[in-house]
């Protein structure tokens, strides 16, 4: 009775999950933004082969630019 006691409670639980992952968010214009100028500052990033600390600066300094 235990076992079928667990089993019914994990179901409910799994089910709550599969739920969740059905539904996909869609990103603001806002967020749509910043994830271009990731992508943007990434690109730059790479072409110039930075690694490290100054690819931590350049990055920190480039989405504060394109903030402006």
């Amino acid at each position: 009775m235990k076992a079928m006691i667990a089993l019914v409670a994990l179901s409910f639980v799994s089910c709550g999950a599969f739920a969740a992952d059905k539904e996909k968010k869609v990103p603001s214009p806002a967020q749509q933004a910043q994830q271009e100028k990731m992508k943007s500052c990434n690109a730059e990033a790479k072409t110039k082969a930075l690694k490290g600390p100054e690819r931590k600066a350049f990055m920190s300094e480039c989405l504060k630019a394109s903030k402006k």
